[in-house]
């Protein structure tokens, strides 16, 4: 076995599978299976299918989510970087497809880094309702919000935050949510040795603990008839069933809906929650479940809940929760009661007076910020220069930026900001400069000069890598009255990859830095 598991690890998994223990351990011989997922908001999955550089095997629970092999590095190919895939291990794709996303809902991603449910979450919206994904690690959110950025999300705001802080700020706000929560990673172990050895540092029992304070803040951010989907890549029944049984338990408002069957899901293990009640191996009340929801009607109700298991699927282990608020559903287009009219739109509330400071710019001394009238002056001149239209939804300024928010700027008041909505510029020297963000989420159609670059002759992996290019007038697509000099949206098979200056047949790269093919 190539992985080296907890002997303590071991020795639970065999008290709780039995005869299943050894095809169960088996499955650690075998090769982890990659996965990716298309991107939708960029390319339907049948034509994505059609010029897919990768022979793609369908995953059963996910309509967009593909086997590939690892070994083609899909990582390096254009076609990622043009946002049309991303990859994720086969098993994460489960949660979001039982979230059972509609366009227009409002949904919270609470533990969201790195982003790959986000995105595809974001993807079932299909550019309609508002997606608020979060993580309360700073560090982890940055790969969060570049995730957004390079899938063209349009309509999600990125916070780092704690789930009560968010609750203070949209009680009552959303019909879906997610919760990923953070676990000892058992399911895991495959893909990652390294959470192997830190299984027994990052205990069960501290994860228990947040992750029933995580679920009963949750409780408070969702909408009457509104649905918790909760989720782990862990094996343990106190992580698991046992939290969604003391949920139900506290909780009466609440009901589990069953998983869909043929997709391989396992049902959940209730009867593991009556051996943590006989060999009384729960944790102390005070941190973690009662007695009475171990053994009474809500640990029957479990069995509703699904497992992935790794002995008998093409993937890691995960498990699923589908909550269901037994309320009556409010339409998503009524604003829920929270913030009043007079605090959503003056931000003069005493808690708004005292918090304004955590999401505004940094200043700099001795230089002068671009004032909101020059801002969004700068931004709507631009778009009519180098757009079809002006994309819907006002225009937010926030830290001397100018995003498309899918929410009012007071509404974030006080919240760690990461990301307010779309990012499509700023003003530099008294001229908008546009943002990549913007270039990630146009189609060719939406802007008005567009250069289609060639996957043969390696055009697109040079512009990938930085590089200025010498491009031919004639090469710009663009209106008849329209000249080709200014910025470009760059192409890859008629994907966006990125911005371009073109000017006297050069084109001058503007694809970030940070992001270039290496």
């Amino acid at each position: 076995m190539a992985v080296q598991l907890p002997v303590a690890f071991l020795q639970r998994m065999e008290a709780f599978l039995g005869d299943q223990y050894d095809d169960f351990l088996a499955s650690y011989d075998n090769p982890r299976y990659a996965g990716i997922r298309v991107n939708t908001l960029k390319i339907g999955v049948r034509e994505f299918s059609e010029i897919s550089p990768f022979e793609l095997r369908p995953i059963p629970w996910c309509d967009s989510g593909f086997y590939v092999d690892e070994s083609l590095r899909p990582g390096k190919h254009p076609y990622y970087h043009a946002g049309l895939y991303y990859i994720q291990e086969p098993s994460a794709m489960a949660p979001a497809e039982v979230l059972d996303i509609r366009p227009g809902d409002r949904v919270l991603d609470l533990c969201a880094a790195p982003g790959g449910k986000s995105t595809q979450i974001a993807a079932k919206l299909n550019g309609q309702g508002i997606l608020v994904t979060n993580d309360i690690s700073a560090e982890r959110t940055k790969a969060l919000a570049k995730n957004m950025e390079l899938y063209g999300v349009r309509n999600a705001i990125v916070l780092n935050e704690t789930p009560e802080r968010i609750a203070r700020a949209f009680p009552g706000y959303f019909n879906k949510i997610l919760i990923d929560a953070p676990c000892s990673g058992e399911g895991m172990f495959r893909k990652d040795e390294d959470m192997a050895r830190q299984w027994e540092r990052h205990s069960i029992a501290k994860c228990t603990v947040m992750q029933r304070d995580i679920l009963r803040t949750a409780a408070s951010l969702l909408a009457p008839g509104g649905r918790i989907v909760y989720s782990t890549c862990t094996f343990a029944p106190e992580e698991n069933e046992a939290q969604i049984a003391a949920f139900l338990e506290q909780n009466p408002a609440f009901g589990l809906i069953p998983l869909p069957e043929g997709r391989g899901f396992s049902p959940g293990r209730p009867d593991w929650l009556a051996m943590l009640a006989e060999k009384a191996q729960a944790l102390p009340e005070e941190d973690s479940v009662s007695p009475s929801a171990l053994e009474g009607p809500e640990a029957d109700a479990t069995s509703r809940c699904g497992r992935l298991w790794p002995h008998l699927i093409e993937g890691e282990g995960h498990f699923l929760a589908v909550l269901q608020h037994k309320g009556e559903t409010r339409p998503v287009s009524e604003e829920p009661a929270g913030l009043s009219a007079e605090g959503r739109s003056s931000g003069n509330s005493p808690v708004s007076r005292q918090r304004r400071g955590r999401n505004e710019p940094v200043r700099h001394p001795g230089k002068k910020a671009p004032n909101e009238r020059e801002l969004a002056d700068s931004w709507r001149a631009f778009a009519s220069e180098h757009l079809a239209a002006i994309p819907d939804g006002e225009a937010l300024l926030f830290g001397g930026h100018v995003y498309i928010s899918p929410v009012a700027k007071e509404r974030l008041d006080g919240l760690k900001t990461v990301r307010p909505g779309w990012y499509v510029g700023t003003v530099k020297n008294g001229r908008f400069q546009p943002g990549h963000p913007l270039a990630a989420a146009l189609k060719a159609d939406e802007a008005l000069r567009v250069l289609d670059l060639s996957l043969a002759d390696g055009e697109a992996i040079r512009y990938l890598k930085g590089e200025t290019l010498e491009i031919a007038e004639s090469r710009i697509r663009r209106p008849a009255k329209i000249g080709a000099k200014g910025f470009v949206l760059v192409t890859v098979d008629g994907f966006s990859l990125g911005f371009g200056k073109w000017l006297d047949g050069l084109l001058k790269n503007e694809y970030p830095a940070g992001w270039r093919w290496t």
